[in-house]
């Protein structure tokens, strides 16, 4: 119970690596708020799940898309709460497609639903933190995309990068004050977004040919963010954590070629 006395706030938390943090969370003993954008069917499902673990949990729906929308939900969280003393920034948008044919209000939707949203939400929680004085923990959820030129990403891949190195900018900044912040990489998570996008049969062969033969999970995110929240983490501050089984270097494992048979 690391974490008992804490309290968390947990952007995208109705389900997913969002989800996956704020379990991991209220297992360690933090109360949580979580966040989704208004009328998402996921999340109070999610807040009793939290609740049937001891721990308390209130829902704030908010878009956090939008400037206002963060501050409604930090002001929101602030007047439940009181406090907050980690933050779990965990916002994305995501939409593929080729360079040559992507459209500037989609390019500027995806920087603004990945990178700038998590600006909005860690300047106005870091605000409180500074107010509380005591110091914080705040984790961004990046991805591989961040370090991977993947082909038909690269406007995802741009923001996450951004996001990596506003992180390790805003950790210099707030380290006067005794707040961490670092960012998580998931690899491929077995989420449910994964299964919209493509079949099981796709899903469960995709995953074989990683090193660890399958998808992540989100409570193993969730396990990274819990650690990196803790007091184990107290001298870890604008470091990325990838946590992807080896995803980012699949490509350069052995190949396993056939061995002849013995010959008599």
């Amino acid at each position: 119970m690391k974490l008992a006395g804490k309290i968390a706030l947990v952007t995208g938390a109705g389900r997913g690596i969002g989800k996956g943090c704020a379990i991991e969370l209220a297992k360690a003993g933090a109360d949580l708020v979580l966040n989704e954008r208004p009328g998402s069917p996921d999340v109070e499902i999610t807040a009793e799940e939290i609740r049937s673990l001891g721990r308390k949990c209130e829902v704030v729906e908010a878009n956090v898309f939008s400037r206002e929308g963060c501050e409604e939900l930090v002001a929101t969280a602030i007047a439940k709460v009181s406090r907050i003393d980690i933050l779990i920034s965990n916002p994305a948008f995501s939409r593929r497609g080729s360079f040559l044919e992507y459209s500037p209000e989609l390019f500027e939707q995806t920087i603004l639903g990945t990178l700038t949203s998590g600006y909005h939400m860690s300047q106005l929680v870091s605000r409180e933190m500074v107010k509380q004085g005591d110091g914080g923990k705040i984790v961004f959820i990046s991805s591989v995309h961040g370090e991977m030129p993947i082909s038909g990403s690269f406007a995802y891949g741009a923001a996450k990068a951004g996001l990596n190195h506003m992180m390790r900018s805003i950790a210099v900044e707030l380290s006067e004050y005794g707040i961490n912040v670092n960012a998580i990489e998931p690899g491929w998570i077995d989420t449910p977004g994964e299964h919209v996008a493509f079949s099981e049969e796709t899903i469960e062969a995709e995953g074989r040919k990683l090193p660890f033969r399958r998808l992540g999970r989100s409570d193993e995110i969730g396990k990274a963010a819990t650690f990196l929240s803790s007091p184990d983490a107290d001298y870890v501050t604008g470091t990325v954590l990838p946590v992807d089984g080896l995803f980012r270097f699949r490509h350069c494992l052995p190949e396993k070629t056939p061995q002849p048979k013995d010959v008599q």
